[in-house]
């Protein structure tokens, strides 16, 4: 009888239930249970709606259940930054806010006047985004210091959905250097940092690294759902568990973890918080043994998701890119201005820029998004030059995994601005992240090597130019 672990995957947009298995040495993976996920404007304020969340993961749950197909592990991952404030009774404290929200306008500036960003990079090596929570902390402290006199801890997204599932607090590695507030050399929080910037350092709990025991479930949720199980930490920042899955047993592989961001990099044992990688704007995320993701954010398929949903009917992301393929249009927007974060229509932001720069407009949404595909390669272009010249090393070949990889026309410009072949696939990396380190901590595969060579096997790799 199959052992079943189960990795609950949520994104930007949706989230899902993904069932793996080992069958004849390769991975067999099942979708049980999908659900939609979005911000929501909260009395003007950008919102997680976390309560609806945990009913949808506890329903994916009992859909397992239902099937007889009951995980022995299981792991969450989601995307990074946010996070919960609770109180002495466990109960979130204010809103949940999404990192899209603008209220961390300006609050770098309050982070500077305590701490330089040359120094704070030098600490932390992660990349400056507004977003991050360094700042949406700023955020609490200059507009709401009532939550930091009430708050007990801080936990992120899935390090609180975790706790709801065990009553364990956790929190996990990978996740917790996109605050900005770890130290790389340590791997644990930067408490001098924290002072320094004035938060309350109690909030804070233990990191721990991806593949430790969270707990089994608690007996409210055992009864609920109607089975026990094991919860496990993958590497809970969706990207740090796409990159667990890239399909080659090479230790240098450049990649893309393509979807609603685009995170193009390499893995190293080493952080580089040098001025000059601060300066090309490339940060060194935590990853699955410690490995660091050095690696740049790219606004990515954002851009074209938000085109999608301006269009009067709903079309298939293939068909965009076929029509995509057919255009002439020339112009080129930077996908990492700012401008791009949350417009009100992305399709009038990429006319506005084009317009901004003396570039042709875009005419229609075909254009737009030929546009913004094009950008996105020549912005990969850019990157691979400047991850060659900063590790001193020459890659051949870029992984992309994730959603975007079944986007051929994507691949097929990634191969073209970068002149590297594409080795596209898995789609469903991120799930497979997941589940690959739930399986190394029940002694599936005896290291991450062997883990990345059953995905290799398990999955077609379509390769470009």
């Amino acid at each position: 009888m199959s052992t079943y672990y189960l990795a609950i995957d949520i994104g930007a947009s949706s989230g899902r239930h993904m069932l793996g298995s080992l069958e004849n040495g390769k991975l067999k993976l099942e979708e049980i249970y999908r659900f939609p996920n979005g911000m929501k404007r909260v009395d003007g304020s950008l919102c997680w709606d976390v309560k609806a969340l945990f009913y949808e993961i506890k329903e994916g749950l009992k859909r397992c259940k239902e099937l007889g197909k009951i995980p022995s592990f299981l792991g969450i991952d989601t995307w990074a930054v946010d996070y919960v404030l609770l109180d002495q009774n466990d109960r979130i404290l204010g809103k949940t806010y999404g990192y899209r929200d603008d209220r961390t306008n300006g609050m770098d500036a309050k982070v500077y006047e305590e701490i330089s960003l040359k120094d704070l990079y030098a600490r932390t090596g992660i990349q400056k985004q507004i977003f991050n929570t360094i700042y949406q902390l700023m955020a609490v402290k200059q507009k709401e210091p009532e939550l930091f006199e009430k708050a007990k801890n801080m936990l992120l997204i899935p390090d609180y959905f975790n706790f709801l599932l065990t009553g364990e607090k956790r929190t996990e590695y990978t996740n917790a250097t996109t605050t900005q507030l770890v130290s790389p050399v340590s791997k644990d929080w930067d408490y001098e940092l924290i002072d320094m910037l004035g938060y309350p350092r109690e909030i804070f709990g233990t990191i721990s690294r991806p593949g430790a025991l969270v707990g089994n479930f608690s007996k409210e949720i055992q009864d609920e759902v109607g089975f026990d199980c094991q919860v496990i930490l993958p590497a809970t920042h969706d990207t740090g568990s796409a990159v667990v899955a890239i399909p080659t047993t090479e230790d240098n592989a450049l990649y893309i973890s393509s979807g609603t961001w685009s995170l193009m990099g390499t893995e190293r044992l080493e952080a580089d918080c040098s001025e000059e990688s601060r300066l090309r704007n490339l940060t060194n995320e935590g990853g699955y043994e410690y490995r660091f993701r050095y690696l740049k954010n790219i606004m990515g398929l954002w851009m074209i998701q938000s085109v999608r949903k301006e269009l009067a009917e709903e079309y298939s992301y293939g068909y965009i890119c076929e029509q995509a393929k057919k255009q002439k249009i020339p112009s080129i927007v930077d996908c990492n201005d700012d401008m791009f974060l949350a417009p009100e229509s992305m399709t009038d932001a990429v006319r506005a820029y084009c317009e901004k720069t003396g570039q042709q407009a875009p005419q229609d949404e075909w254009e737009t998004s030929a546009v913004i595909y094009n950008s996105l390669g020549k912005c990969y272009g850019d990157t691979i030059g400047q991850i060659e010249e900063m590790t001193g090393r020459q890659y051949d070949c870029i992984y992309v995994v994730g959603g975007g990889s079944n986007a051929e026309y994507l691949n097929q410009v990634t191969a073209k601005y970068t002149g590297r072949t594409v080795c596209a696939g898995p789609g469903e990396a991120t799930a497979i992240g997941n589940l690959l380190v739930q399986m190394l901590y029940d002694k599936k595969f005896r290291d991450l090597k062997e883990a990345r060579a059953c995905v290799k096997k398990s999955f077609e790799i379509k390769k470009f130019g």
